[in-house]
């Protein structure tokens, strides 16, 4: 009698769409703290991860003394840290991520206490490329602001993450950051601690900044003869198809971060799969977690800013 063996399990780097430098590891939660309404900024202590994160790029959470959600989530890196400092050339030994509360995970998350340990793998993703033009404008809707701290810090000269190439001159750069209401608005204080950072704010509700919608001012933007090289944006998706329009209407290059629900977080599940314009005219789809979560917002459908 003969038994077949079941096939060897694959090594993590040979897993489809896996980012040679990411790492499965076990991290230590340093702080977690409530900085707005619902919202927190949980740091972690990871160097082989930190090191290697990049902005727009994320990793997967799993909190592994609850036994669920069984699957991870991903999270967008906020910042880095060296020690009780934000990383700025030195080697970062930890990094933060936000999170608002609207699910089973991130429920458990506000638990999390200084010393516990979670489960990451990461980084992944393609994140925004490295901007080497005169003029980026940033548009943020809700924890989509998340990414764009370290893309403005770096920018700046006030931090490098895991790449080389930023610009010799810092370029004008401008963050429209949108919420519901005042209360919401999170980590206002550190984009103001961003040298050459121009801050512009929108409300709902008329509490902060603007009455209205944040693509409001992006379109005064546009009107008062503004010409970006490009346009970097993180948000709900309806609010990122708006941009995407407008952005289309004066011919600026638009990127999309993506905020689509990921179950493994390396490609092998095709569960974030969002539609993209073929050049026949036709539909394909890409995975956000491997090929995104970053796309050129012109090679989308429009059904993917849907949700």
């Amino acid at each position: 009698m003969s038994i077949d063996h079941a096939p060897a399990r694959p090594a993590i780097d040979d897993l489809p769409g896996w980012c040679p430098s990411a790492r499965e590891a076990s991290a230590r939660v340093v702080a977690n703290e409530r900085i707005a309404e619902q919202t927190y900024v949980l740091r972690l202590d990871c160097p082989e991860v930190a090191a290697a994160l990049t902005p727009g790029r994320f990793v997967m959470l799993r909190d592994p003394r609850t036994g669920g959600p069984l699957l991870g989530r991903p999270f967008a890196m906020f910042e880095t840290w060296a020690g009780d400092r934000p990383a700025g050339y030195g080697t970062p030994d930890a990094f933060d991520i936000g999170y608002v509360t609207v699910g089973k995970l991130t429920g458990l998350m506000t638990a999390w206490k200084p010393g516990d340990r979670v489960d990451l793998w990461g980084p992944l993703g393609n994140g925004f490329p490295a901007f080497d033009g005169r003029d980026l404008v940033m548009v943020a809707g809700g924890i989509g602001q998340t990414p764009f701290l370290a893309t403005a810090r770096e920018l700046a000269g006030q931090a490098r993450y895991g790449r080389d190439g930023r610009p010799a001159v810092p370029p004008r750069m401008s963050l429209l950051y949108g919420v519901r209401t005042a209360g919401h608005l999170a980590g206002v204080d550190r984009f103001a601690a961003v040298d050459g950072l121009e801050l512009r704010l929108a409300t709902d509700d008329g509490s902060a900044g603007h009455h209205g919608y944040v693509t409001d001012i992006l379109a005064a933007e546009f009107e008062s003869g503004r010409r970006p090289d490009a346009v970097y944006c993180c948000g709900p998706g309806p609010m990122m198809g708006a941009v995407a329009a407008l952005c289309r209407t004066v011919d600026i290059t638009c990127y999309a971060s993506l905020e689509s629900p990921m179950a493994c977080g390396f490609g092998a599940c095709f569960s974030c799969v969002v539609p993209v314009k073929e050049p026949d005219g036709g539909t394909d789809y890409k995975r956000a977690c491997v090929e995104g979560p970053v796309f050129r917002a012109s090679e989308l459908a429009e059904t993917a800013f849907q949700h």
